[in-house]
């Protein structure tokens, strides 16, 4: 198979323009081991935004004030070292059992933390309180993010949803991109609401809701639909949407395999080209792709990450599932979506920040897949031809005020030698550990290099160049 017909098949699924997806290599199914890279002609894709990388919290966590505040510096940190200017997403499963009032209730917080939500997850009825947005609002302030804000829609009442929202619009002011109404609401058949339930009767109690949230806080920006995996719910979010100006953002969710504990949840799935128990993804893409079109807006993956139900220990929080989120960060860049929301929090086998105030956080792998893809923000995708890659290395070239830059992402076990079309320039950027498996030992690192125009990407390892 050529590099062009594969390069076609992606085309097709993703239904985006060819520059767009030229930019990132294809998935050649040869033994070879070495590879040439040449730039393409035509124009170019994609430019990833600033608050492309996003982090997706449960609603519950605002139960506690005191974790997202200006006064957990730890946290902060972590947030600022992942980008200057990202994403936070408020929502869950936990949103159905969150409740908004302004005042918070007497006593301590129910818990320090609270996530990832899992189907084993303790549901608490926790409150939303203007002191807890008042923190939100000061920790967004402190770490230069802003906010997308979820509604319960499965179990609150639309009185209480523009409450909230109108107090959500008060105080986080310029940092509120958009809320949400309602969470995963493909999956509400048969657990919230009757088994007959289905997109037409979401979209007539989101329009109820909407039209509640619009008259309590008006001026107020809507996102949506906030899907898991059912395409028709979004097909019929679009098809509603252009009579909402207030509406500025499509939204639904990727898990790239699950639940957690099932057999297939592993690295080799993980790593796929495309994990067959991917939730949106490839079928999903020309379907994002139409809504897109059909709306004229733009798109934004507002949760996910590797395994649905909490994470698959040995596979989640391992150096796999930093070369998985780098690679799907860049390659979601290239189909032109705006953002990724990592969901996390707690001690979640897929978070990318465990811990808590009182223990102290810790960066897992993931974190560090974040920050590789994040380096190339505010670049733009730029057309590519490459020969003889092996299946398991994405390839990746952006520019930047006149620099270009190439991402070289090799999952395989042995190294990748690709011939490159101008000679390195500078130091490269090095996400590596001990093995695949490695819990401990990531790193994002900047190595020293001499000009060359051939690059040797060690395995299970992802190499960053600037040409000169």
């Amino acid at each position: 198979m050529t590099g062009s017909k594969q390069i076609g098949r992606r085309q097709m699924l993703a239904g985006t323009a060819a520059a767009m997806l030229l930019s990132r290599a294809p998935a050649l199914a040869r033994a070879a081991r070495d590879a040439t890279l040449t730039f393409g002609q035509g124009p170019r894709g994609a430019t990833i935004p600033p608050d492309f990388l996003g982090l997706s919290y449960e609603a519950a966590q605002l139960a506690n004030p005191a974790f997202f505040s200006p006064a957990n510096r730890a946290l902060i940190a972590l947030f600022r070292e992942l980008s200057p200017s990202g994403n936070l997403r408020i929502g869950g499963g936990s949103s159905a059992y969150a409740t908004y009032a302004p005042d918070a209730p007497a006593g301590p917080p129910p818990f320090e933390t609270f996530g990832p939500d899992t189907s084993k997850t303790v549901k608490h009825q926790t409150v939303v309180s203007d002191e807890a947005l008042r923190n939100l609002r000061g920790f967004l302030d402190a770490t230069g993010w802003n906010c997308l804000f979820g509604l319960d829609l499965a179990r609150n009442s639309k009185e209480n949803a523009a409450a909230e929202a109108a107090a959500v619009q008060r105080i986080l002011g310029p940092r509120l991109v958009a809320v949400q109404i309602g969470n995963e609401p493909d999956s509400y058949r048969t657990h919230y609401r009757p088994a007959a339930w289905g997109p037409a009767d979401f979209i007539r109690e989101w329009n109820a809701f909407h039209d509640a949230v619009a008259a309590a806080a008006p001026g107020i920006r809507f996102a949506g639909p906030d899907i898991s995996n059912k395409l028709d719910y979004l097909t019929a979010f679009a098809a509603d949407a252009p009579r909402h100006r207030d509406v500025v953002m499509l939204t639904a969710h990727y898990y790239a395999m699950g639940p957690a504990g099932s057999p297939d949840a592993t690295i080799a799935q993980l790593l796929s080209d495309d994990p067959r128990q991917a939730t949106l993804h490839p079928a999903g893409l020309p379907v994002i792709a139409a809504a897109q079109q059909r709306t004229g807006l733009p798109f934004r993956m507002s949760e996910g990450n590797s395994c649905w139900n909490g994470g698959e220990p040995g596979v989640s929080d391992t150096l796999a599932s930093a070369l998985w989120c780098a690679d799907t960060m860049l390659r979601f860049a290239s189909y032109g979506w705006v953002g990724v929301n990592w969901h996390g929090g707690g001690n979640g086998y897929y978070t990318p920040i465990a811990g808590a105030p009182s223990t102290g956080f810790t960066r897992r792998p993931e974190y560090f897949g974040m920050r590789f893809a994040q380096l190339l923000s505010g670049g733009t995708f730029v057309p590519m031809t490459v020969e003889g890659l092996p299946a398991d290395t994405s390839i990746y070239t952006l520019e930047r005020a006149g620099q270009r830059r190439i991402a070289i992402i090799n999952k395989g076990a042995s190294p990748v030698s690709i011939r490159l079309p101008a000679p390195t320039r500078g130091p490269a950027v090095l996400l590596t550990a001990p093995s695949l498996t490695s819990k401990q030992g990531v790193r994002l690192r900047t190595i020293a290099q001499t000009a060359s125009t051939r690059s040797l990407v060690p395995r299970f390892a992802a190499v960053l160049h600037t040409l000169a």
